[in-house]
């Protein structure tokens, strides 16, 4: 994983369109059967060289939503996260 989408997502999509390597997918293709959207955390590059902070969390209108999670398999991460924002999985945008 590298950022997550928490229970309180409203499926509006705005997530979707700003992800830069399509790792977000709706809650119809959620491989957890859950009803909200889904990162996929071995594409998710937390948005590094693409833009200044995870483009999904900044379209988000839901405060809170998307969180960081723990480093998985993800090709990028960002370095200036700590394993305490991660571990509690603190909002990615305030």
């Amino acid at each position: 994983m590298a950022v997550l989408i928490t229970d309180t997502c409203i499926n509006c999509g705005a997530c979707i369109d700003e992800c830069p390597v399509e790792a977000i997918v709706d809650e119809d293709d959620n491989p957890t059967g859950e009803e909200i959207y889904y990162v996929y955390g071995d594409k998710c590059v937390e948005c590094v060289g693409h833009h200044d902070e995870p483009a999904c969390a900044t379209a988000c209108p839901t405060e809170g939503c998307i969180t960081w999670d723990a480093v998985g398999e993800s090709p990028e991460h960002r370095e200036d996260v700590s394993a305490e924002q991660r571990s509690n999985h603190e909002p990615v945008v305030e």
